[in-house]
């Protein structure tokens, strides 16, 4: 699995993935056609510009290291820098969260979840030296819920009426967020578990 900066050239490719069955998408949300997928990838750059998302496309990788389709979108999301810090001349985030995750049907349930994961979070403690990251999802998500505490995160508690709901039914309501995080001390522990998960020894 690699991750790519999501640009509007991915915008066909993510509207094909996201045409897979639907049905899976219950508590995500996941444009549905051209249109708004293409107001989807707009936001999310304007984001970026303005320094509130880093967001990427998810790309399957053959065994024979070719590249494949992509499969989905991931995201940093809600970045802090209470400190100030400065790497390389760059502000770096203290806290970031990731999220606005979703995979089409063919890869749930596959490692590119956790492959993703991996890589997301060694930037953030390696190269960014941030102190916590959070993975947050819908408190009825039991799908999820179990994968975030499959690779290591930390539950927290619930945050109740937290975020908009993404269930169809639900427009305009607010849903409980099941907060989850992974911090600085626990990092080499939970990176040793990806890479043991995922069969592997680095990155």
């Amino acid at each position: 699995m690699a991750l790519e900066p999501l640009t509007i050239e991915h915008i066909p490719a993510l509207v094909s993935a996201a045409s897979q069955d639907r049905s899976t998408f219950g508590f995500t949300v996941v444009p549905d056609g051209i249109e708004e997928m293409t107001n989807y990838v707009q936001n999310l750059m304007s984001s970026h510009r303005a320094g509130q998302d880093v967001p990427f496309v998810q790309r399957r990788v053959h065994a024979d290291g070719s590249q494949g389709e992509v499969v989905g979108c991931t995201r940093f999301m809600n970045i802090f820098f209470p400190l100030g810090r400065i790497v390389n001349g760059v502000l770096v985030p203290d806290e970031i969260e990731i999220g606005g995750t979703w995979l089409a049907k063919s890869a749930q349930r596959t490692s590119i979840n956790t492959e993703a994961k991996l890589l997301l979070m060694t930037h953030a403690f390696e190269t960014w030296g941030v102190q916590r990251v959070a993975i947050c999802t819908d408190e009825r998500n039991e799908q999820s819920r179990r994968a975030i505490e499959r690779i290591g995160g930390i539950f927290e508690g619930v945050l109740r009426s937290d975020r908009p709901s993404w269930v169809a039914s639900e427009k305009g309501k607010l849903r409980n967020t099941a907060v989850y995080s992974v911090v600085s001390a626990e990092w080499p522990q939970v990176k040793l578990r990806l890479t043991t998960i995922l069969g592997a020894s680095s990155f």
